[in-house]
């Protein structure tokens, strides 16, 4: 071979090494986007010892504690984010944490005609206010008529107000996610399917442990609406039913839900939402229960 054929084919072969290492890099850039489940900490056990429920006051807290212990975001209640003053608060927080503000949950009697323009109206100026500091995920509890099954209409009249909603999120970029609490999925979860049997695709936030408590296998759950959960709330409890001071300290089998997820191929958020039992008084800072509960997840489910 004389020397200009041999620097061709030296040529050319290193160019088709180069494309396949590309391809390589290309391939393990690809594996590396694909979406995590993203770890944060709702702020109920927080928001449990504030006045109406409103963690404005404590946000500072908040933060620093979610971001000692290890989480990728925070989860907040929608009290803040009806306040620009707030909102802007987060936004500085946000920037000095280097956490993010994952989303907000939300309540409200979606159930009722009387009261979806003010729904709107509170949820449309929420939109706005999350949106501005980068929140992506709108948790939705529909509520419950005192003492008694929603009827036929009520749930019409819920269903109409979700849409709404969903369209408003899709606007801002912000998914809206059915949550539960034990209301929605008692009763062989009527509520939840007076829901989906008008918005059959709607996507779902289940909290676990509220299944659990209404006396659903939270498994089968996952494994029934694998194609829309986008959410989860993660919390344990002992075999007496009660609430331990962390994740880690019950007897939920976090493992057997590591290989669910994995098999239902869930990409969405986890949420670890701590809760005590009334009069509970606690043995350790709350950010260091929030410590152990996020370096359990990781033993325990590998996220």
């Amino acid at each position: 071979m004389d020397r200009r054929k041999f620097i061709q084919n030296t040529s050319l072969s290193l160019g088709a090494l180069a494309l396949f290492q590309k391809g390589l890099s290309s391939s393990s850039k690809k594996e590396t986007e694909k979406k995590r489940i993203v770890v944060g900490a709702h702020v109920w056990v927080y928001a449990s010892t504030q006045p109406g429920y409103d963690v404005s006051p404590v946000l500072s807290r908040i933060f620093s504690d979610v971001s000692y212990a290890g989480f990728d975001g925070v989860e907040t209640m929608e009290h803040p984010l009806r306040s620009t003053l707030y909102t802007g608060q987060i936004k500085e927080l946000i920037e000095q944490y280097k956490i993010k503000l994952i989303g907000s949950s939300y309540s409200g009697e979606m159930w009722d005609l009387d009261r979806q323009n003010q729904i709107i109206e509170d949820v449309e100026n929420i939109f706005t206010n999350m949106a501005s500091v980068g929140g992506r995920t709108f948790g939705v509890s529909v509520g419950e008529p005192a003492g008694r099954k929603k009827t036929e209409k009520e749930f019409d009249s819920q269903a109409q107000l979700l849409n709404k909603i969903i369209a408003l999120g899709e606007q801002k970029s912000i998914v809206m996610n059915l949550h539960n609490h034990t209301a929605e999925v008692s009763n062989n979860m009527f509520d939840l399917r007076g829901t989906l049997k008008r918005i059959p695709d709607i996507k779902l936030g289940p909290d676990l442990n509220w299944l659990l408590r209404a006396g659903i296998n939270p498994v089968d759950f996952l494994r029934e609406f694998r194609k829309q959960i986008v959410f989860l709330h993660l919390r344990d409890q002992r075999n007496d039913g009660k609430w331990p001071e962390s994740l880690g300290e019950g007897d939920v089998d976090f493992k057997e839900l590591a290989s669910v997820l994995k098999e239902i191929n869930f990409e969405g958020d986890a949420i670890i939402e701590l809760a005590h039992e009334n009069g509970f008084i606690p043995s350790r800072p709350l950010k260091e229960s929030l410590k152990m509960s996020r370096y359990f997840l990781k033993q325990s489910m590998g996220i």
